[in-house]
């Protein structure tokens, strides 16, 4: 392939943007790199100026196809089909159209993305690196860039040499707009606004986009500039039922005193009803200056900026201190839970409390069960920029191009949580001077798939709604202010180079080589107060801080019109813990003072709830260094051309933490270093005009995330909370990719492709939790160490798991480590995209409609590392079958990997008219993404399963005039819910997720 001049690339790049800045949006979702329109159009394109080029859907989607058959590796491209019109408002939405990728999201919107099963993957803008809000290793949050300031998204599923390595899936490229690729001014101004049905609310999206280039005496000058302002609020509710608690056959009775069943069952033991609300406020800037002096020499400079404020306004109503009830309370109605089989154990079945009611019974327990209601108030507002500058020079066969990039990533989290415990003062349920809760009757019923409980209103002991929303009856119970800080920063410099061969050579058409070095960092730093109690002589009344208290959300039952829910309880008013943080805190503060615990703290020089300071056991730091060298050698022979190459990696870490020990802080470090040979293979095969194969192997490292090697330690407020530790002693995961594929360009515009890809992983991340023991009364050990399992934590108060009132015992600890054995995925990719344009003369208006679909299927096998039952999993086990062999253990393998997958999207353009429906479709997958604070600990000790789950959106435009567009997109309009079971799919319901349906209307004025 001859190395053009750069004035001669920049010519036949120009004419390809040209088309996709004109073309609708490439809802492209293939297996291999595809082709757009035959020979005969493209040569008539270039000898006519004056050819009508085809705009919209059709032209982004040739475009696309166009691009990815010519590229020189297994690439999968999304075109916007107008300046700032991809196919969806949110990137990762916009990925959910590429074969084998799905997405997870948070209240209904995409923030994760998985490329062939794992979210290790690598996001990059225009090449560079960028980075997330936290300390992971995935690049900046997809929810921070708003989609209307990225011209395509571009998806690397198998690299080259010269690629940067750090993914496993594949890298994910979003590129903006190049000046001198335009022939035409472009000036581009969006306004919208999103309506969220379960928020109820109107949000506005704003974005504009300007570009030009000028031939001066200086040469050829080009700049881009977009911008875009959104506001966003997406809320959700999720529900958690935890039924792990084992209640033996003949151990119960009814709350009438009647004898219980002769079978085992699984008895009630928290009921939690979570509303999640997010509001985003996002400020996008992409600028793009090039600037071309001569035919051989270009310099560019990029910058994109993000400013996100992502505000959570949640809250959860709580009953616990159920199971103390357990064998007073037998539940009216049962199911039958079959839990199937782990690793070829049979786990069996057994009855599961279904329908039924918790009602105190002061000869058990005079204050259990109690009522709790949170307010989880807070913010992630990150900074981030990506900046890139550089040039590309050419001599004859010879082009060097030079780059620098800094990346930076700044996040705030400043949050008040608070907790308070609701006082019942019903008189059959006397408060006995110590506890700072009282007891609440419960009714549930969790048939017809769904978690539905509440308030027994019909119980004598049942609070009035009145007392509920009484200030008097409510204790502050919780107070958790944080400020933490996380900095994360990567300077990167790089060198390519490349040797024009073909004419020397008849096989090589090109050398490349080329160097590479970056420094990335990150800093976190905890900044945090909490303050927990479990008497009342610490719990100050809400009448203490009633002008904080207001009523909590009362839409419970908005998604599915259920009656049985909490609707009438108190919160710390989210909107000014919000605004007001300090003075809020002051309040709380100010009251906790007044009561006789807050009194003798002051005593003894101390507060109940100190100021938020910087806790040095929590932060760390992180530096990474890498020096990165490729060789590269392109061959073209008759039908066949690729790529050859071999790209060696050298890394150098260093981790500094804090320990604290009685009080003095010692700093620790960590060292370490590795080496990688990663050789990459990519070879395409014209067999045919419009028949393509393509095949590749390719080796890639995946990197452990920052807090996964930290030396220090958070310790989280809730006692069922597993605590985190960092391992720096994980090695990097290695992986060996194998693709092949075979893509029948059977018509224009249209593509049927079949691909095969196999992975190879060792030193799989796993991770791995050791529970707190529980006596046989459920109680743990309240000292330091924990010698029977898990590690003590000071911080939570210790509720029920304690007949000791007060703060501090074991709970599970969490960490990761490398899976000591080899792993594999191996998958099938199947796509079609068809357009019946072509038959306009005998379809007419029926010509406008085409089709893009594809199918994913995953296997993955391997792993030694697994997941063991908790203590309660354990007893539930052994009561179906006392011959199983305990503890019961299953590998691990893949998180958030599903092993079907498919979407279809169903589209029309003719007339003006621009409409998309897309069916989405994942099988089930197992995660850690719970509802409610949940942890392996109260999931049996095993990852939850996510059910299968589809969800429809779809959209329509109109071309008013040349100039102006007006359309609607709708979002999860089937108002598709999600569903968690415990240990296996169908198994166990413990969670649900009742996501927003939401849409988006505007006009787009295009000059």
């Amino acid at each position: 392939m001859n190395i053009m001049s750069i004035s001669a690339r920049r010519h036949g790049a120009r004419a390809s943007l040209t088309k996709a800045l004109l073309a609708g949006s490439a809802l492209i979702a293939v297996a291999c790199p595809a082709y757009a329109q035959d020979n005969e159009v493209n040569e008539a394109a270039d000898a006519d100026e004056d050819v009508i080029i085809v705009s919209g859907i059709r032209s982004s989607l040739a475009s696309a196809l166009a691009e990815q058959r010519e590229a020189d590796s297994l690439v999968e491209i999304i075109q916007a089909e107008d300046i700032g019109k991809l196919p969806d408002q949110n990137l990762a939405e916009v990925l959910e159209n590429v074969t084998g990728v799905q997405i997870t999201r948070t209240a209904g919107v995409g923030t994760g993305v998985q490329i062939r099963g794992t979210n290790d993957n690598r996001t990059a803008i225009n090449g560079v690196s960028t980075l997330g809000s936290g300390t992971g290793r995935g690049g900046i949050n997809f929810e921070d860039i708003n989609a209307a300031i990225i011209a395509s998204v571009e998806v690397i599923k198998a690299p080259t040499a010269k690629d940067i390595e750090g993914a496993v899936g594949g890298t994910i490229n979003l590129r903006t707009i190049r000046p001198l690729d335009l022939t035409d001014r472009i000036l581009s101004i969006r306004a919208q606004g999103e309506y969220s049905e379960l928020s109820d609310s109107i949000k506005p999206r704003i974005s504009a986009s300007f570009g030009d280039v000028w031939d001066t005496g200086i040469g050829e000058i080009g700049i881009v500039l977009s911008g875009s302002y959104a506001e966003q609020e997406a809320t959700s509710f999720r529900p958690r039922v935890d039924r792990d608690t084992l209640v033996s056959a003949g151990s119960a009775v009814t709350a009438a005193g009647a004898p219980g069943p002769d079978f085992n069952y699984l008895g009630i033991q928290f009921l939690n009803q979570e509303l999640e609300n997010f509001e985003y406020e996002t400020i996008n800037f992409a600028g793009t200056l090039e600037w071309a002096p001569s035919d051989n020499l270009k310099l560019f400079f990029d910058a994109i900026v993000s400013d996100q404020e992502r505000r959570q306004d949640s809250s959860r109503v709580q009953a616990s201190g159920v199971s103390a009830l357990r064998f007073n309370n037998v539940p009216d109605a049962f199911e039958t839970v079959n839990f199937g089989s782990l690793d070829g154990v049979n786990l069996g079945s057994i009855e599961a409390s279904q329908i039924g009611t918790i009602q105190p019974n002061l000869a058990v327990d005079d204050d259990d069960p109690n009522l709790r209601f949170s307010s989880d108030t807070g913010a992630r507002v990150t900074d981030s920029q990506v900046y890139r500058f550089g040039g590309e020079w050419e001599s004859g066969r010879f082009l060097v191009r030079a780059e620098g990039s800094r990346a930076t990533s700044t996040t705030t989290n400043p949050n008040l949580s608070t907790t308070l415990n609701f006082i019942n003062p019903n008189a059959l349920t006397p408060l006995d001077g110590s506890s700072n809760d009282n007891s609440v009757p419960f009714r549930y019923d969790l048939s017809g798939g769904a978690l539905t409980f509440g308030v027994d209103f019909d119980s004598p002991f049942a609070p009035t709604v009145d007392q509920l929303l009484d200030p008097n009856n409510t204790v502050l119970d919780a107070v958790t202010a944080e400020n933490n800080r996380t900095e994360n920063k990567e300077d990167a410099f790089r060198l390519d180079m490349s040797l024009d061969t073909e004419d020397l050579t008849p096989f090589i058409t090109s050398f490349d080589w080329g160097y590479r070095y970056n420094d990335i960092s990150t800093d976190f730093t905890q900044v945090r107060s909490t303050f927990g109690t479990g008497a009342i002589a610490n719990s100050p009344s809400g009448s203490l801080f009633a002008d904080l208290l207001v009523p909590g959300p009362s839409n419970f039952g908005d998604f599915d019109g259920r009656e049985l829910a909490f609707r009438n309880f108190l919160l710390v008013d989210p909107d000014r813990s919000f605004s007001d943080r300090e003075g809020t805190l002051a309040t709380l503060q100010a009251a906790l003072d007044s009561t006789p615990g807050g009194q003798a703290a002051i005593a003894n020089g101390d507060r109940l709830l100190s100021d938020p300071a910087m806790l040095p056991q929590g932060s760390f730091n992180i530096e990474e260094t890498t020096h990165s060298v490729y060789g590269q050698a392109s061959f073209e022979s008759g039908p066949i051309r690729g790529n050859i190459g071999l790209r060696w990696v050298s890394t150098n870490i260093l981790s500094s933490g804090n320990a604290v020990a009685n009080g003095v802080v010692s700093p620790v470090t960590s060292r370490g270093n590795y080496q990688e040979f990663l050789p990459r293979v990519n070879v395409i095969a014209d067999l045919t005009d419009d028949l393509v194969f393509r095949a590749s192997y390719t080796e890639d490292i995946n990197r452990p995330d920052f807090d996964d090697l930290s030396l220090s330690i958070s310790f989280p407020s809730g006692p069922n909370n597993a605590v985190a530790l960092g391992n720096p002693n994980l090695a990097p995961e290695t992986v060996q990719s194998y693709d092949a594929s075979l893509s029948w360009y059977f018509a224009p515009s249209s593509v049927l492709s079949v691909g095969v890809f196999h992975k190879k992983r060792t030193n799989l991340f796993v991770t791995q939790v050791e529970d707190a023991f529980e006596d046989a009364n459920g109680f743990r050990d309240i000292t330091d160490p924990c010698e029977q399992g898990g590690i003590f934590n000071p911080v939570p108060d210790r509720n029920v798991l304690s007949p000791v009132i007060g703060n501090g015992l074991c709970v599970p600890l969490q960490t990761i480590i490398n899976d000591t054995a080899n792993t594999t995925q191996t998958g099938i990719e199947v796509a079609l995209q068809y357009d019946l344009s072509q038959f306009e003369d005998t379809l007419g208006f029926a010509s406008g409609f085409g089709i893009i679909a594809n199918y994913t299927y995953q296997d993955f096998g391997g792993g030694e590392a697994t997941n063991t039952n908790s203590g309660r999993g354990e007893d539930i086990f052994q009561a179906i079958n006392p011959n199983i062999t305990v503890p019961v253990e299953a590998v691990q393998g893949l998180l958030d990997f599903s092993q079907h997958a498919y979407n279809v999207t169903l589209y029309y353009e003719k007339y003006g008219i621009s409409a998309r429906a897309r069916y989405t479709w994942r099988d089930a997958f197992r995660t850690l993404d719970t509802a409610g604070g949940a942890s392996l600990n109260s999931t049996l000790g095993f990852p939850t399963v996510t059910e299968s789950r589809g969800q429809l959106n779809a959209s329509i435009t109109y071309d008013v005039t040349d100039y102006l567009n007006i359309g609607v997109e709708g979002v999860n309009l089937t108002k598709s819910k999600i569903t968690q079971s415990c240990v296996n799919e169908s198994a166990l319901l413990c969670f649900q997720g009742l996501p927003d349906r939401r849409l988006t209307f505007g006009a787009t004025l295009s000059f």
